[in-house]
């Protein structure tokens, strides 16, 4: 008597190794951040600043804030290697790194600040990643955190329809109940209120919030979607300036 072997299902580690999944919400966004960011560390003239890009994916947001960081040292970290293969192509830094199981290969307070691009919504456990993050910034260092917006003014409109909301998943496999054509693995979604109160619980005093557009918004709605940017509790993608305690 023979027994097959058990079919091994795909995985979260196997869905995020796929380079056809999305990893960012396009270029708009990480300007806008890399702009933040620049502002709160300052030109390098005044000594060069350590940034981290924790979930760098293939390199491209940083690799669009690094003209606006000229001089200061930016290492992209993912634990995805074929997204560092990819980013050692726009990135002099790519390393391998986790925010769990042993956490990040650098020293506890050794980084200025951290860029964490839409990385959070993927998290089984946020609360151990900001807490991680803590760990390597410096006092007073800075995270820039930016996440899709689960209260974006489209999706407001979409609940009271009945339509399950854009960035929010069933399902691995396909899209189910919302709009869109992508599945991109999201396990979290943060209203701006909910997004404030969280980081500050975990032991960061936040600067601001402000809004981004998103590329995903259909053509003849994007108009709408960059005037929503103005009140960020309503705008496509929340972007959060918070400093370490």
């Amino acid at each position: 008597m023979t027994t097959s072997a058990p079919v091994r299902r795909p995985g979260l580690r196997d869905f995020y190794e796929d380079p056809a999944v999305p990893v960012a919400s396009g270029t708009p966004r990480s300007l806008r951040q890399a702009r933040m960011l620049a502002a709160a560390l300052g030109p390098a003239t005044e000594g060069a600043k350590t940034v981290l890009d924790i979930g760098c994916g293939d390199g491209t947001a940083a690799a669009t804030a690094a003209p606006l960081l000229a001089g200061h040292r930016l290492v992209g970290v993912d634990w995805s290697q074929d997204a560092l293969r990819r980013a050692h192509a726009r990135l002099p830094y790519a390393v391998r790194g986790e925010l769990s199981d042993g956490g990040l290969p650098f020293a506890a307070e050794s980084a200025d600040a951290v860029l964490f691009s839409e990385v959070i919504e993927h998290l089984v456990d946020p609360d151990s990643a900001l807490d991680e993050i803590r760990r390597v910034l410096r006092p007073g260092g800075h995270l820039m955190l930016s996440t899709p917006n689960l209260a974006a003014w489209y999706n407001r409109a979409l609940l009271l329809a009945g339509v399950q909301p854009v960035f929010s998943e069933v399902s691995l496999r396909a899209i189910h109940g919302r709009p869109g054509k992508e599945v991109v693995g999201h396990l979290r979604l943060y209203t701006a209120r909910a997004l404030r109160e969280f980081v500050a619980a975990s032991g960061f005093e936040v600067v601001q919030l402000r809004g981004a557009p998103f590329h995903g918004v259909p053509r003849p709605l994007r108009p709408l979607d960059r005037l929503a940017c103005a009140v960020p509790s309503a705008s496509s993608i929340l972007l959060l300036h918070a400093r370490r305690t």
